[in-house]
């Protein structure tokens, strides 16, 4: 017989979604991602035992999806902890970005003209170790513990904003609950016309895509944008595909942002793959961010020099429409800022 307390935690297991299940089993342990992918257990550095407050964390769907035995795989570049995050490196800071220069509250934050950014989750499915924000204040910076009221006031008082852009964190990993009441709430602010929605999940575990998700997405008066980010072709399977015909099914506009990774797309063959493919499923790239300095991600930067040469070699092979715009993050500049070779930056 059952204990009645195991049973009773088997059967919350078994009510939650697919994709919370998922997120309650990822690889977390270093030894076990070795151990999954055959690798030598001589690969972890001792001085990555523990990774403090940014742990290793990657969905067992998206683990699937990396080559065995092959320690330089671009999808485990992109998660596994190195001992290079532990170099200073001048030039690199903890907030890149000084988002918190540009939050008038917990919760919101007003970089540009006409939209604003909700903090809606404080976590990720997946841990990217070249993430900008993963030194982000999360405990005091995103609205569900109390502060949801007073984001959305704050943005039906500012007939400016137009669209509200929901981050984190990923805002996929909060429930469809409190997703739907939110948006709902916002699509009751007249002169909001635009959602915009950044998340990773469709792509690292997409059976977040649920139908649970998409009721809400679907009957919102917004226009609706899906931003996806996926780094390399081979994160597009046929599970990411029927994700994305899902929310494309819902009449959301679904593009792409990836940042250029030194190690894991610095090559133009793999971003010509990455834009074909993407398109092959009906996403359109969006932007190709050069690294957000943040200190413990240097060892991805890849020069502007090599930056250019990579888009102009897409240029050469793709049609318009399939080449993202090369842009770089500058704190309290109006926008995204072009990099060109003729801006020099």
């Amino acid at each position: 017989m059952i204990p009645r307390t195991q049973a009773t935690a088997s059967t919350v297991e078994s009510d939650l979604p697919a994709w919370q299940q998922s997120l309650r089993n990822v690889v977390s342990s270093l030894e076990e991602l070795l151990e999954l992918l055959e690798l030598s257990p001589e690969l972890l550095d001792p001085r990555v035992a523990d990774c403090g407050d940014f742990p290793l964390r990657v969905p067992r769907e998206f683990v699937a999806r990396m080559r065995p035995r092959d320690p330089r795989d671009p999808l485990l570049q992109q998660v596994l902890p190195t001992a290079a995050e532990f170099e200073v490196r001048p030039g690199y800071r903890e907030q890149p970005l000084e988002e918190e220069l540009f939050a008038p509250r917990p919760g919101l934050i007003q970089k540009y003209r006409g939209r604003v950014l909700v903090v809606t989750a404080g976590s990720c499915a997946i841990n990217c170790r070249y993430c900008f924000r993963r030194n982000f204040p999360y405990a005091s910076q995103h609205p569900w513990a109390g502060e949801a009221t007073a984001v959305v006031d704050s943005i039906a008082a500012d007939p400016s904003i137009r669209e509200v852009i929901l981050s984190g964190g990923d805002p996929l990993v909060a429930s469809d609950r409190k997703l739907a009441g939110l948006v709902d709430r916002l699509s009751e602010i007249e002169h909001l016309d635009t959602l915009r929605i950044h998340t990773r999940l469709p792509v690292v575990l997409p059976s977040r895509v649920d139908q649970r998700l998409l009721q809400w997405l679907g009957h919102t008066r917004l226009a609706t944008v899906v931003v996806l980010h996926a780094n390399h072709p081979q994160e597009i399977d046929g599970e990411v595909g029927r994700a994305v015909s899902r929310l494309r099914g819902t009449g959301v506009t679904v593009l792409n942002q990836s940042v250029l990774l030194a190690g894991v797309n610095d090559r133009a063959a793999d971003l010509i793959t990455l834009s074909r493919s993407l398109f092959a499923v009906g996403v359109l790239p969006y932007y190709l961010h050069l690294l957000d300095r943040v200190q413990g991600a240097a060892h991805f930067e890849v020069a502007t020099s090599v930056a250019l040469r990579l888009v102009e070699e897409m240029r050469q092979e793709l049609p318009g429409y399939l080449v993202p715009r090369l842009v770089r993050e500058v704190p309290g500049a109006p926008s995204k800022v072009p990099v060109t070779a003729r801006s020099g930056l």
